[in-house]
């Protein structure tokens, strides 16, 4: 069994991060009920005898002792990361894997990125080396962080960068926060252009994810309850209500259950490192099947069923409806209508009592309806996990590499032209040592050669599916 690691940089890549622990936690309860050290267990969690002085004390199997977290937690502000310590998990987390600061980086990629990536590089690469020697097969790290402050953009990215260097054979998998565009950083499309060209460089894997469709799902449930629809109703204690239990407004937007989103694609895109199932699907042949060409490595994800995963009681969804569900727009967590764009590949990880058969029925079924490149019209990658996630029978993840992204990176290079053009707020930059004004024309124009690679493929969509050459025999 291999191992992960996470590693949750800035306030938001914190709080989702604190998110998946916790339901990956409960998950692993409900299915390990003995209490026992597998290997399940120990893709993403150490068990450590804390009677033990140093850093000594892991114990490879038996019952749990204590667990703790592969993770490393990075944020430039203390507040997220204190919160965490003194909340539910603070077992969890190892106080040596933590590195925080008290200034900041004020929402500006180049504080992050130039002054604390110099500053803590060797804290870091102290931190990374430790989380990797606790690993016996250390497959993949997990990036979480957001795309429109300073230390999630500029500090996140250059972890890549260092990782990369560091641990070469190690996937590099990232789940990037963009901002929407109503956000309350003026800075962002900035830190956003110039975080994409280190995404473009330096990941293995981008899972994009738009703050706009977070907010716009959590929306729907506000709907969906208000109307009194199917019978729905809120869970008591549930992260869509507030303290004092009523439903949040839709204006305060609320981020537990954006979050929640979140960690809960990380738990089905785990699912398969982490127990097992008829079809198991490793992370590194996720990156091997989806990613035709280094820099398309963009996956659109969806998740079905959605609702239930923010904690509202609806009935569950027939199976053959999960499998539509995953390529509706209205389950994509970017802006994205994946029916009317282009395939590269696709993959759909599956979990709970859901057969081979009805997996192949319902993409015989769904084929005509998508439209894949010509040379990979049978770009299916498929995963069954039999254990299914807390309180369903069956969810579905859906990993697409399709050109229904491009929207997005068109829109950043829109916001971020809009203020460059007036060259507004470039001063806060441009002073920072090792910051010129070539970083924000390189990465402008890593991001065009990044749409227009995109754009000719798009532009094959009416072209026919390629005749395989057949073997001439002369007579």
């Amino acid at each position: 069994m291999t191992q992960s690691v996470v590693i949750q940089v800035g306030q938001c890549g914190n709080q989702i991060g604190c998110c998946f622990w916790d339901l990956a936690l409960r998950e692993h309860a409900a299915v390990n009920q003995k209490a026992i050290y597998d290997e399940a267990i120990s893709s993403f969690f150490r068990n450590v005898d804390t009677r033990v002085v140093g850093d000594g004390g892991s114990i490879s199997k038996g019952k749990i002792c204590s667990l703790k977290a592969r993770a490393v937690l990075i944020d430039m502000e203390e507040g997220v990361v204190n919160e965490i310590l003194q909340g539910p998990l603070r077992d969890v987390f190892d106080s040596k894997q933590l590195i925080t600061d008290i200034s900041g980086s004020g929402n500006n990629w180049a504080v992050g990125h130039k002054v604390f990536g110099s500053l803590y590089q060797e804290q870091i690469l102290e931190k990374l080396r430790k989380s990797a020697e606790h690993c016996d097969c250390l497959q993949c790290f997990f990036i979480i962080h957001s795309m429109g402050g300073g230390t999630g953009s500029g500090l996140g990215t250059f972890l890549l960068k260092v990782l990369e260097d560091e641990f070469p054979e190690v996937y590099r998998f990232v789940t990037s926060i963009y901002p929407s565009g109503e956000d309350d950083v003026i800075t962002s499309p900035y830190n956003s252009m110039l975080a994409m060209k280190e995404l473009n460089e330096h990941a293995d894997c981008v899972l994009p994810i738009d703050n706009q469709s977070l907010f716009d799902i959590i929306s729907k449930i506000d709907l969906m309850v208000n109307s009194g629809k199917l019978g729905t109703a809120i869970k008591p204690k549930s992260l869509v209500t507030s303290s004092a239990g009523a439903f949040k407004k839709r204006q305060e937007k609320p981020f537990d259950a954006m979050n929640n989103i979140v960690a809960n694609l990380l738990l089905n895109l785990t699912s398969s490192a982490r127990f097992e199932g008829s079809l198991n699907m490793d992370l590194n042949e996720i990156s091997m099947n989806l990613v035709p060409f280094p820099q398309l490595h963009y996956l659109v994800s969806s998740l079905t069923p959605l609702y239930t995963l923010a904690d509202v009681n609806i009935p569950s969804r027939r199976l053959d409806q999960m499998f539509s569900d995953a390529f509706s727009k209205d389950h994509q967590l970017i802006r994205a209508d994946p029916k009317h764009s282009l395939y590269l590949a696709c993959a759909l990880m599956v979990r709970g009592n859901v057969q081979i058969s009805d997996l192949r029925r319902n993409i015989e079924r769904l084929k005509p309806s998508l439209r894949f490149v010509s040379w990979n019209q049978e770009g299916w990658k498929t995963s069954l996990c039999s254990v299914p996630p807390v309180g369903h029978s069956h969810s579905l993840l859906a990993l697409a590499n399709n050109t229904c992204v491009k929207p997005t990176f068109i829109e950043l290079r829109e916001r971020f032209t809009r203020l460059y053009r007036k060259r507004a707020h470039l001063h806060h930059y441009l002073q920072i040592e090792g910051m010129e004004e070539s970083c924000f024309t390189e990465a402008l124009s890593s991001l065009s050669a990044l749409i227009q690679e995109y754009n000719q493929l798009d532009a094959t969509k009416s072209m026919p599916a390629e005749e395989l050459p057949r073997l001439s025999i002369a007579v």
